[in-house]
């Protein structure tokens, strides 16, 4: 994917200081770039990194319209009109990108220097293992999950075996003489108690939160961006505003479709009938880091738009791009295949090698890359151990709970046929 495809763009108007005159164009915003091209021509008037900027702000020019200025390195200062639908809008989004591009440390570097074989490498294996320190933590609460199951089996399957006694008792002959039980008050009083336990345990964990990032918010249409979050639980998704509020809960099974609108933008919507749907689409720079879950979560539900793949069509120009994070090991053989066809013939004098080939015979990864990428995959081998063994257990859980349940269903159709014979 391109680092310059627009990700969103503004109608609106540019002052050139030098003409002192508003041009009008449109105003295009990319992952590192931003950029005003004329409306009849299509020239780019101004460009400039996000990296450069150094202030955005909302201002009234000399004739009292409302612009949008951005003060450039060198105290370059950039009038922005016009802006349409609104410039608050505008800057929301700007203020969003330009703010994580500051916080990013890969893009400082990237402005200056592309990034060597090993440090490519190194971001992929970087991105690698979030995403299975994200899986990790879905795997560890659905264990969690399947234990609750097993102790609310254990607890029905108690409670049964209290069944099956007065069962016993309504049974007998009413000459029996031990017809009063001492231990069925003991036997409420401990399942009462367990179960205030079990719903106090319950309220005071609380969701578990697998990722959270932040985004520009908006309740279907485009006029109305505003900073906010997308907050992944494990069985729901929550949008907040940039105070922490609730502003939309949807459950995993309310959730009819997400489509991907590019590797920055989604939309979530949620269908009724008889009454307006209701869809948040989100405008984040770390949507990349959300989409593997909601992939994992609700990939029946993920639908991929036209413009997404438009974006990907695009050739990469880094591996650390949102959306452009491919296998490690396609990197890894291509950066091997790479060096194969740069090899230099070893029959050349050492004196008689060119610049160029000097700089081929250069290592791609340096000892110290080599040291960091080894440490990484030792700790992405044992997040993999670990994810397995987990697996595992899960997996025996599943066979105790298929026999557990089993044997609750055979107790409570005989528990049943039972108490109709009383009847």
């Amino acid at each position: 994917m391109s680092r310059d495809v627009a990700i969103h763009s503004w109608p609106g108007a540019y002052y050139i200081n030098g003409e002192k005159r508003w041009v009008s164009g449109l105003l295009s915003l990319s992952c590192t770039m931003l950029r005003f091209t004329t409306e009849q021509s299509k020239d780019s008037v101004v460009s400039f990194r996000l990296s450069r900027i150094m202030e955005i702000k909302m201002e009234s020019s000399s004739f009292i319209f409302s612009t949008l200025t951005v003060l450039e390195q060198g105290n370059v200062k950039h009038w922005f009109g016009s802006l349409r639908p609104n410039r608050v809008v505008v800057y929301n989004v700007l203020e969003h990108f330009w703010r994580e591009c500051l916080l990013s440390p890969t893009e400082s570097q990237g402005a200056q220097a592309p990034p060597s074989k090993g440090r490519e490498l190194i971001n992929l294996v970087s991105g690698a293992q979030r995403r299975l320190e994200d899986t990790g933590k879905v795997l560890n609460h659905q264990g969690e999950q399947f234990d609750n199951v097993m102790q609310g089996l254990d607890k029905i399957e108690s409670d049964l075996g209290v069944a099956d006694k007065l069962l016993s008792e309504l049974e007998s002959p009413p000459w029996w003489p031990f017809g009063k039980l001492p231990w069925k008050s003991q036997q409420e009083a401990k399942s009462e108690q367990a179960t205030q336990a079990a719903s106090s345990k319950a309220v005071g964990k609380g969701p578990r939160v697998v990722t959270s990032i932040p985004a520009i918010v908006s309740r279907g249409g485009v006029s109305d961006l505003k900073p906010g979050r997308l907050v992944i639980l494990v069985s729901s998704l929550e949008v907040r505003d940039a105070n922490a509020h609730l502003l939309h809960h949807f459950e995993r099974d309310e959730v009819d479709d997400i489509r991907v609108h590019s590797p920055y933008e989604i939309s979530v919507r949620q269908r009724f009938i008889g009454k307006p749907d209701i869809c948040y689409r989100l405008l984040s720079a770390k949507m990349s880091e959300a989409m593997f879950v909601l992939e994992m979560q609700y990939k029946k539900k993920v639908d991929f738009t036209r413009d997404y793949y438009a974006f990907q069509a695009s050739p990469s120009t880094s591996p650390s791009d949102p959306g452009g994070e491919g296998s490690v090991w396609s990197a890894a053989a291509g950066f091997l295949q790479h060096g194969q066809e740069t090899e230099v013939p070893v029959e050349v004098p050492a004196g008689e090698l060119t610049q160029v080939q000097v700089h081929v015979l250069q290592p791609m990864v340096t000892e110290a890359e080599a040291q960091e990428l080894k440490q990484m995959l030792l700790q992405l081998k044992n997040l993999a151990l670990e994810a397995e063994t987990e697996l595992e257990r899960q997996d025996e859980a599943l066979d105790a709970l298929t026999s557990s349940t089993e044997r609750a269903t055979m107790n409570i159709d005989k528990h049943t046929r039972r108490m109709r014979k009383l009847l």
